[in-house]
């Protein structure tokens, strides 16, 4: 049965990945809670994504305060506290977001799906630091009263991408990830290798990452002249627009991965010692993990094997 609130807040600040494994549970609480005014807590990059999709009435930013900002605080509570929520879902469970609970005192307190301590809908499960995203946030709800949260559904992006000039066929390289984090990251030979393979079948290699990235981005793309740098111009919109219409998505475990394999791409996902599939992988419907404990261990051969006989099946 469908649960008629009033207001209700969601809590999810990021990261890219975590925000995109949040869309299930987005879609259930927006089908559980239909008639009500849903408000999204969020971070700057997500608000206008956030804001297309079919899921939240509100987006606020949240200014995320520093511990002596006394005034930021101040707002934030203010804020919390005037917009007489009803319930609170708080998919972030983070330190900081299971503070906001506390920001009601000592005033009432809406209904709470989260860990704070004393919150009326606890995930009590131990162990759930050991889960999955989407299954903790699955059961997460569940405990809450919503049951059957479903995979993310992103079919209502429809996006322009011809503004990026590419090939009718392409392939998406994601080969950046955390600067502070290069155990993570493939070596840029094999991303090379990979990109001259491909470019060889006529499918032109297309490189994503942020502004940051640009020179990783152009390291692999003197690989061969059909490869594209986008560094730094896709929106979230476009990552899944890409993905939607490329042959092949290839990277790291990082942000877009989540995007890419979301959107329903062949996806390849590298993952080193220094992430757990088991607990943050890429979910989709074609979605490989290839995993070593160091990531200059994972050949080029096994990644190309793995497309080779779709990328031949479909050569042009």
């Amino acid at each position: 049965m469908t649960e008629t609130t009033s207001k209700i807040l969601v809590i999810k600040l990021g990261a890219l990945g975590d925000f995109i494994q949040a869309a299930g549970p987005f879609a259930a609480i927006r089908r559980h809670h239909s008639d009500a005014e849903i408000t999204l807590l969020t971070a700057p990059a997500f608000s206008d994504f956030a804001q297309a999709s079919p899921w939240f009435d509100n987006i606020e930013i949240d200014t995320r305060p520093g511990a002596l900002q006394i005034g930021k605080w101040l707002d934030l509570r203010g804020w919390l506290r005037s917009n007489n929520f009803s319930r609170v879902y708080d998919l972030q469970t983070s330190d900081r977001s299971g503070f906001y609970y506390k920001l009601f005192w000592p005033g009432s307190k809406p209904d709470w799906s989260g860990i704070a301590p004393g919150c009326s809908h606890p995930h009590t499960n131990q162990k759930r630091d050991l889960m999955h995203t989407v299954e903790r946030q699955q059961e997460q709800l569940s405990m809450a009263g919503i049951a059957g949260v479903e995979a993310g559904n992103f079919s209502w992006i429809d996006t322009d991408i011809s503004r990026f000039g590419l090939h009718e066929r392409f392939a998406l390289f994601i080969p950046g990830g955390a600067a502070h984090r290069p155990a993570k990251r493939w070596p840029i030979r094999h991303y090379q290798d990979i990109a001259h393979h491909l470019a060889g079948l006529g499918i032109q290699p297309a490189l994503l990452g942020g502004r940051e990235e640009a020179s990783l981005l152009e390291d692999i793309a003197v690989a061969d002249p059909l490869c594209k740098s986008l560094a730094g111009k896709t929106t979230i919109h476009e990552l899944f627009a890409l993905a939607q219409k490329a042959e092949v998505a290839i990277g790291n475990d990082t942000g877009p991965m989540h995007a890419a394999s979301a959107s329903g791409c062949k996806t390849i996902v590298l993952y080193s010692a220094e992430s757990d599939p088991a607990l943050c992988a890429q979910r989709g419907p074609d979605v490989t993990i290839l995993r070593e404990g160091d990531l200059s261990d994972i050949a080029t051969d096994r990644v190309i094997e793995l497309l080779t006989p779709e990328m031949k099946q479909n050569q042009t």
